[in-house]
């Protein structure tokens, strides 16, 4: 048997994972911990209005009698894309409650500003057009990368032009109008882990975006390594229960006033519902991802001993998801699971199965899907919560299915 499997000794074992900075006595001003950010950060004025839990603003519009002002207000956004300060004015402009969505993820994610959209394209639509409207339009990218990013890039539906390149290339690919270097680790599907460290020393003065989606900040923060921009689609592990939509760049304030603008203009707003939903999903982020990681973890072990699966790809840094290959027909185990869920999408509390080459990265053409080594066998899990022995029973029956089981 051809099987790969990462060594995951101590993979989440919630002490080792403690994101703790600092020490000192309880007397001594010190960064709090990840787990405790989680929980408070967006919500610290809430004792102080009398609220326990953080309220939802679903207004569309702000009553305002003094109309100088408010014009003021926002030609200062048009200049600078400055949140506007005083009373909200639009919901184009931003919402009290998706701002605290932004605030709490820009302190995980350890940057200045966080600016959330309507879903994860929109968010890496606007990146992209920022970046173009400076001229800037060259993107260099590394594969994978989820299969609508890629399609986004190679189709330049927004005017970008992409060099495809090996993380090793990059310095070499790139040009006086390049505007972003991309990136994601661990890559979607494969989980290919890259050093972040490494490519961002490559790229200069051009700003490096990270897609985190699969690690989120409770196992990686990019901008410690250099990243400018840390994208997320937030409706996976962020929102983590699969009934929201959104995406976020965690980024400088500097580009965070390009993103507002964009967002103004275009129209990619987060609902606030949902952003009171990622607020509230951000609360058990750490718990829910170390929670889903033990669980992958013993299942990349158990798939890795199993003769009908040929190959496992589960990264170093450890997570929430698996990718594996198996001898027989891919498609069979899709049909057979009954407590596993043949869905798109992944991070939820809930296991997710799925076929990539069929779905996620069907729009990725063919050659490049498996050069990028996303084969037509491979199986993408996205481990939830559930009793790690009754998800090996669901997939130890799928796999019987299989004509190589």
């Amino acid at each position: 048997m051809d099987s790969v499997v990462y060594d995951t000794a101590d993979a989440y074992d919630a002490d080792a994972r403690d994101d703790r900075r600092g020490t000192g006595s309880a007397s001594v001003a010190r960064p709090r911990a990840l787990a405790t950010e989680a929980v408070h950060a967006g919500r610290e004025d809430l004792a102080a209005l009398g609220l326990h839990a953080a309220p939802i603003d679903l207004s569309t519009t702000y009553p305002s009698y003094d109309s100088r002002g408010e014009a003021a207000r926002i030609d200062a956004f048009a200049a600078e894309g400055a949140e506007p300060e005083g009373p909200p004015v639009y919901g184009r402009l931003g919402n009290p409650t998706v701002a605290r969505f932004e605030t709490a993820l820009a302190r995980l994610e350890g940057t200045e500003s966080a600016v959330a959209f309507a879903s994860g394209m929109a968010a890496l639509s606007a990146v992209l057009l920022v970046r173009n409207a400076m001229g800037l339009r060259h993107v260099v990218a590394a594969r994978p990368l989820y299969g609508c990013s890629d399609h986004l890039l190679t189709a330049g539906l927004l005017g970008s032009e992409v060099t495809w390149v090996d993380p090793a290339g990059i310095a070499d690919a790139l040009r006086p109008d390049t505007g972003l270097v991309m990136v994601e680790s661990p890559a979607n599907p494969t989980l290919a882990e890259l050093d972040l460290r490494a490519v961002a020393h490559a790229c200069g003065s051009v700003p490096l975006l990270a897609d985190n989606t699969f690690a989120t900040p409770v196992l990686q923060r990019p901008v410690e390594q250099g990243a400018r921009l840390v994208l997320h689609s937030a409706t996976k592990y962020l929102g983590g229960h699969g009934d929201v939509m959104a995406g976020v760049v965690a980024c400088d304030e500097e580009f965070a006033r390009g993103l507002r603008q964009v967002r103004f203009a275009t129209g990619g707003v987060l609902h606030p519902l949902a952003g009171y939903l990622l607020l509230r999903g951000l609360s058990t982020l750490p718990v829910r991802v170390r929670a889903a990681s033990s669980n992958a973890a013993e299942l990349a072990r158990r798939l890795a001993d199993d003769p009908r699966v040929a190959r496992v790809h589960y990264p170093r840094i450890g997570g929430a998801m698996i990718a594996f290959e198996v001898h027989g027909d891919p498609h069979d185990v899709i049909a057979g699971v009954r407590l596993i869920t043949p869905a798109v999408s992944l991070g939820s509390v809930d296991s997710l199965i799925q076929h990539p080459a069929s779905i996620s990265h069907r729009i990725v053409p063919t050659e490049d899907r498996h050069d990028a080594g996303v084969s037509d066998r491979l199986l993408r899990l996205s481990v939830g919560l559930e009793d790690v022995d009754d998800l090996w029973s669901d997939l130890d029956g799928a796999l019987g299915f299989t004509s190589g089981g």
